[in-house]
C-alpha cells in the first residue's frame, strides 16, 4: 500500500464516523449497512499497517469480538441499543487492544455528558418515557479523538 494508504484510511474512518453521530442524533438509529462498512474497511487498515495475520489480526479479531460480546450483554439487558453495539465492536476492529481501552474511556466520559444533556432536555420539555440517548455519538466522538490524537503525535516523527 502507499504512504497516502493510512491517512486516507483514517480520514475514512473519521468520514463514516461523522456520518453515524449524525444519523444516530437525528434518527436514533446506526444502519447496519454503515457499521458493516467500518468494519469491512479494517481489513485495508490491518494491510496498510503491515499487520501479521498471527498473532496481530487475530489479536485484533479477539478483542473486538469481546468489546461485541460485552456491549451485546449491555444490548440483551437493555442499556444500549443494536446499532451502537454493532458500532463499538466494528470501530475496535480498527484499535489495539490498548487503543480499545482508551477509545472505551473515552466513550464513556462523552456518553455520560450526552446521557445528562439529553435527559435534562428531556425533563425540561417534560417528556414521557425514558430519554432515548444517541450514544453512536459518543462512540464515533471516542474514534475521532483517538484518530485526531494518532495524527496529533505522529506530527514530525
Amino acid at each position: 500500500m502507499s504512504a497516502w494508504s493510512i491517512p486516507a484510511l483514517a480520514a475514512l474512518l473519521a468520514l463514516l464516523l461523522l456520518v453515524a453521530a449524525w444519523g444516530d442524533l437525528r434518527t436514533r438509529t446506526i444502519p447496519n449497512g454503515l457499521n458493516a462498512m467500518i468494519a469491512l474497511l479494517a481489513p485495508l487498515w490491518w494491510w496498510a499497517h503491515a499487520l501479521p495475520l498471527w498473532p496481530d489480526v487475530a489479536i485484533q479479531i479477539g478483542a473486538a469480538l469481546l468489546v461485541f460480546a460485552i456491549f451485546a450483554a449491555a444490548f440483551a439487558a437493555g442499556l444500549m441499543g443494536g446499532g451502537d453495539v454493532k458500532m463499538v465492536a466494528a470501530l475496535s476492529l480498527w484499535l489495539a487492544p490498548f487503543a480499545i481501552a482508551q477509545m472505551l474511556v473515552v466513550m464513556a466520559l462523552a456518553g455520560g455528558v450526552l446521557t445528562i444533556v439529553v435527559a435534562a432536555e428531556h425533563r425540561l420539555r417534560r417528556r414521557d418515557g425514558q430519554p432515548e440517548v444517541p450514544y453512536g455519538m459518543a462512540i464515533a466522538f471516542a474514534g475521532l479523538w483517538l484518530i485526531a490524537n494518532d495524527i496529533l503525535t505522529s506530527i514530525g516523527h
